[in-house]
Formats: structure tokens, sequence, C-alpha cells
């Protein structure tokens, strides 16, 4: 994955620091430490039924299926009462694809990849290797940013808040992960408490 971020502008370069930080703390204090030793039971389990997960293709064409590889991510764009309940496989995917890697490849110079054009993964290892260099990526990137970077809108790489400034959709990809390594370190403690 190609991680070079793009030129600097000239301002004030404490701002990414400090909105990096945010979520650092967080990554390196309480989410990342919750997931070693993250098995792949614990990766697939299914809490419930029905669940959307990382299913191996096995030749399968489900249009409910997504990504470019033997293993391939859930999910449809049907109305639901209820969102369908989701595993730690699933939520590491969409925190690698759609919180880091698709932001990385449209500000950063990274690939451009997407739920279609990932290689999600097969275990929970693999999973946690791409999650370290999503977050890498990520976090190089913002680093690169100064305050005039953080200030300019988004514009078309952000099509749906294309008014958003770059430092608003650093602190929607903070909360993002934030919130989605809650739900894992969540699923994570109900499995160890047995409720399997």
């Amino acid at each position: 994955m190609n991680t070079t971020p793009r030129p600097a502008g000239t301002g004030d370069p404490a701002m990414g620091r400090e909105l990096v930080d945010q979520l650092d703390w967080h990554w390196q204090q309480q989410l990342r430490p919750r997931l070693e030793g993250l098995s792949n039971d614990e990766y697939f389990w299914e809490p419930v039924a029905n669940c959307w997960s990382i299913r191996r293709r096995d030749g399968r064409t489900d249009p409910q299926l997504h990504g470019s590889d033997d293993w391939a991510t859930e999910y449809t764009f049907d109305e639901y009462e209820q969102e369908p309940f989701t595993t730690i496989a699933w939520r590491l995917g969409h925190v690698i694809v759609d919180v880091f890697l698709i932001r990385v490849g449209r500000h950063f110079g990274g690939s451009v990849l997407d739920d279609e054009t990932f290689a999600y993964a097969g275990s929970a290892g693999e999973a946690l290797g791409q999650l370290d260099e999503a977050y890498a990526a990520w976090v190089a990137g913002v680093l690169s940013l100064d305050g005039e970077d953080l200030r300019r809108p988004c514009g078309s790489r952000e099509p749906h808040r294309p008014e958003a400034s770059m430092a608003e959709l650093v602190l929607h990809i903070n909360r993002e992960a934030i919130h989605h390594g809650a739900e894992i370190a969540l699923l994570r403690d109900l499995y160890a408490h047995g409720l399997r």
C-alpha cells in the first residue's frame, strides 16, 4: 500500500498532532491492547442468528458478498427494520476499509480501495495486521496536515459532506474508530464470559 502523504501546506502542524493525539491515546492505551490474543473463534463468533460477517466465498456470487479475494464482507443496501448484528470480523473489516483505508486513498495518496477491491482477512491475525497498517497510514496522513490543510473543505473527495473541513473529517474518523473499537471490546467481553 502506498502511504506517501501528499505535500503539507505552510501553516501550523500542531493542530494535526492534537487531532492524532486524541485517537492515538485511546488506540495505544485501550483499543489495541484489548485486541491482543484475538482468536479465530472470537473473530468469527456469531452471538445471534443471521449475523453479517466475513465469509469464505467458496465460489458463491451472492450480491451480498463484497471483496476481491476468497473472503468477503456481507452487506446489502436493503432497508431493514433493524440493522443486522455483526461479528468482530465484520466490524474489524469495516474499520480497516470504510473508516481508514478509503480515506487514506482519497486524501493521502494511498491505494484507492473500497468494499469491492479490498482482500478481507480470513483470520484474526491477518485482520489485526491489516488494522495496524491501515491505522498507521491514517495517522501518517493526518500528521502530514497543517492548520491550513485542516481548515480546507474536503470537496469532492467526501461526496456526502463536501463542505466539511478536513478537521471535521478527522474528528469523525476518530469517533468512528473509538465507537467501533468499543463494540469489538464488548463482544470480546461477552465471548470471554461464556455468552456463546
